[in-house]
């Protein structure tokens, strides 16, 4: 047991000893941060503290990976995740006795064909693809009744009209669970940097690189599990200044920039770090979901208009062998995208 947690200690610290160009990036592989399944887009799209068994916690936190999972498959979907954009996800676990449990996934993200154009905004009629795609494999173990671990290996790869790139990475994550019905994960996501480039020497090398810690707490006397989230611990400047100036700091007249107070400045990174979830379940095959991050209503929102941008929510529904997921999510003040997920148990078949 101490050799697992010096294990865990060793790569705790290493990933916060990265360059610090790896934790301030988040283009070229951004699709790498993106939730694949529909039960983490509901409840905030960061690593689930959580110990149920169910495979779409896999690829945010390795260390759900469990026995439980074992000949699990799921299926995920996203619809019009943006304008014209899909992707789609499929994952399979299996466990080895002495080995641990393992997950694979391959998840593809289509962004529509785009038009050739010129300079000077002539098009020409002609079309190409663009599309991103990961491959990873996963490993999780339990410790004890109270440890895990889990890391997964990544292969992530883009495809942008004649260019494509390719990226290794790796996530390390861990939980504990309390006899008081808490759970608290710490994952490291997106460690790695680019192999290599073709016709595209103009992409981030590093890989989106994140630090969450993750808290749940189920309620004893009410069938409700709270989730609570940090995410990017790794930095704590995650505000900027609006070049459209949307807030009216900018003085029109002498173009001075009026500096938010010093505590105001505090609380909007603070809250800009954090999430709030829940998990409410009505009977043995119904389960509602809802969470709030303000990170995301901060930077997509617009302060002139009341929205929902930073709420996510859904539900799951539990037909015999099947577990069937829905959440919308609204990410920006354009639309919400639809995330449909079916889990199924191969060996009830």
């Amino acid at each position: 047991m101490k050799r697992y947690l010096y294990i865990i200690g060793v790569c705790i610290l290493s990933v916060f000893t990265l360059r610090t160009q790896a934790q301030v990036t988040n283009g070229t592989y951004r699709a790498l941060t993106d939730a694949n399944s529909a039960r983490v887009v509901a409840l905030g799209g960061l690593p689930l503290p959580v110990h149920d068994g169910d495979l779409q916690t896999a690829v945010f936190n390795p260390s759900a990976i469990s026995p439980e999972m074992n000949n699990q498959l799921t299926l995920s979907y996203v619809g019009d995740f943006n304008v014209g954009t899909n992707f789609a996800t499929a994952q399979y676990s299996h466990t080895f006795d002495k080995v641990g449990s393992f997950a694979a996934s391959v998840q593809y993200y289509n962004y529509g064909n785009m038009e050739y154009a010129s300079e000077s905004g002539y098009v020409d009629g002609g079309t190409f693809n663009v599309s991103d795609y990961a491959v990873t494999l996963g490993w999780g173990r339990e410790l004890t009744d109270k440890w895990s671990i889990g890391a997964n290996l990544k292969y992530a790869g883009v495809q942008y009209e004649s260019g494509r790139a390719g990226a290794l990475g790796v996530d390390v994550a861990a939980t504990y669970w309390s006899y008081h019905n808490w759970a608290f994960t710490l994952a490291a996501r997106n460690i790695g940097r680019q192999l290599f480039s073709v016709e595209l020497n103009t992409l981030d090398k590093w890989l989106p690189y994140s630090v969450d810690f993750m808290a749940s707490k189920r309620l004893d006397h009410l069938p409700l599990t709270i989730i609570m989230g940090y995410h990017d611990i790794q930095r704590w400047k995650v505000t900027y200044k609006d070049p459209l100036d949307l807030e009216g700091y900018y003085d029109p007249v002498t173009g001075e920039y009026t500096e938010p107070s010093k505590a105001r400045q505090f609380v909007t990174n603070l809250g800009c770090h954090l999430l709030l979830g829940g998990e409410l379940e009505l009977g043995k095959n119904l389960v509602l979901r809802a969470s709030y991050n303000y990170g995301i209503h901060h930077d997509m929102d617009v302060p002139t208009a009341r929205t929902l941008v930073g709420f996510s929510a859904g539900f799951g529904v539990k037909i015999k062998a099947f577990q069937i997921d829905y959440a919308r999510s609204r990410n920006n003040i354009v639309g919400s995208p639809n995330f449909l997920t079916i889990r199924m148990d191969l060996s009830k078949f």
